[in-house]
């Protein structure tokens, strides 16, 4: 009788999640971002990723992640597709790639609303993963383009959150633009950096709020 009763158990428990988190990294490579503060960005991502506690969640829960760099209307690229981080030196490789990502665009404006859409079109690739999620970075607002709240729509039907972190460089209320403009879905937040020197430490910190599924917010 017992062994019967944990058998239904197991048949009526629900399948885990292959994957856990499927993670689209897109940075900003605006023609506001010069070259060192384009590689602050890239190497405080990778270091982030090398966090114990955001390694650890990504390696446990099967996650994949892709890095999209993006700038003015038509100007969005994968620079590294969906990648299966199924063990420590997968994401030790992810990283390493992340912080050696050569620059594809200097001199355009920001579209973010671009961004966004063509970053959601790629997660029909892992349409499999538990959550779906865009980490979008960017030191200014959207000036060209679609508007970044014409996709909102679309993101919450696909069940996608987007979540940002705004680095006020140049733009003092990007934080509330971000609020207000940018982030989407259940539980989105937006993180602030004084500027790009705070970077590195502000990403660390927004990749563990949401590889370990902190409670959300506006910090």
């Amino acid at each position: 009788m017992l062994l019967r009763s944990l058998a239904a158990c197991i048949l009526l428990s629900p399948p885990a999640w292959a994957c856990d988190l499927a993670l689209a990294l897109a940075v900003d490579v605006s023609g506001s971002v010069d070259s060192s503060e384009y590689r602050i960005q890239m190497e405080g991502l990778a270091e982030g990723l090398r966090d114990p506690i955001v390694s650890e969640a990504l390696v446990r829960g099967n996650a994949r992640l892709m890095l999209v760099q993006w700038t003015g209307a038509s100007r969005q690229r994968i620079t590294i597709p969906w990648t299966k981080i199924d063990s420590f030196e997968t994401l030790d490789r992810f990283a390493d790639q992340v912080g050696a990502d050569p620059r594809v665009w200097r001199n355009f404006s920001t579209a973010i609303g671009e961004a966004l859409e063509m970053t959601l079109v790629n997660f029909d690739e892992v349409a499999t993963c538990k959550r779906h999620l865009i980490d979008i970075s960017g030191d200014g607002i959207s000036n060209e383009g679609v508007e970044p709240t014409e996709i909102h729509e679309t993101l919450r039907r696909r069940g996608v959150t987007v979540n940002a972190i705004a680095i006020e460089e140049s733009e003092p209320d990007l934080t509330a633009y971000f609020f207000e403009n940018v982030i989407v879905g259940e539980g989105a937040f937006v993180v602030s950096a004084a500027g790009f020197e705070d970077y590195p430490e502000r990403i660390r910190k927004k990749l563990l709020r949401e590889v370990t599924q902190q409670t959300a917010g506006l910090e």
